[in-house]
């Protein structure tokens, strides 16, 4: 909700406007970087690199957001995809004119010649299991199953644990 560090010059239009949008969103939830990160599992410095336009943030992340403002995620997911495909795959420099450059952007091409983080299907918070959902890893899917059985198997023993201590004081009483 400060001044935002202006974006380079050399950015194409799309990667601009995707990460001013990103940016008026980020304001709207009221909530600083750290608070942010830990709303939607992404770090703070994460943030950092997606609302300077140094990283494209993953697509995961841009869901996150919304949600955390209560938008549809829809039109910010197109904005995303037009951002990601402009992306400068060269190093863009955002420090100040006449200062050392700032760290090179981390490119869509740089993350899948590394095998990194920039990917569609990022790590997801445990609240936010992709269920089998196309392109969802199937271990994240399994994991997120297997917990939530867990979870099930724990109620439906608290609830019988509960309805034979019932059932012991009606039968008492």
């Amino acid at each position: 909700m400060g001044a935002w560090q202006s974006l380079p010059e050399e950015l194409p239009p799309e990667v601009r406007h995707f990460v001013d949008q990103l940016r008026l969103l980020k304001d709207r939830t009221g909530l600083s970087l750290v608070a942010l990160g830990a709303r939607t599992a992404y770090s703070k410095s994460s943030w950092q690199r997606y609302l300077n336009a140094t990283q494209p943030p993953p697509r995961q992340a841009v869901v996150a957001l919304c949600r955390v403002v209560g938008e549809e995620p829809e039109r910010f997911l197109v904005r995303w995809e037009l951002a990601v495909q402009a992306w400068p795959r060269e190093p863009v420099q955002t420090g100040p004119q006449g200062a050392a450059p700032a760290t090179a952007a981390y490119t869509h091409s740089d993350a899948r010649e590394h095998g990194d983080a920039y990917e569609e299907d990022p790590t997801l918070p445990w609240w936010d299991a992709p269920d089998g959902r196309p392109g969802a890893k199937a271990s994240r899917s399994a994991r997120g199953s297997s917990e939530r059985l867990l979870l099930y198997v724990a109620l439906v023993g608290i609830l019988l644990i509960g309805l034979v201590a019932l059932v012991g004081l009606v039968t008492l009483g």
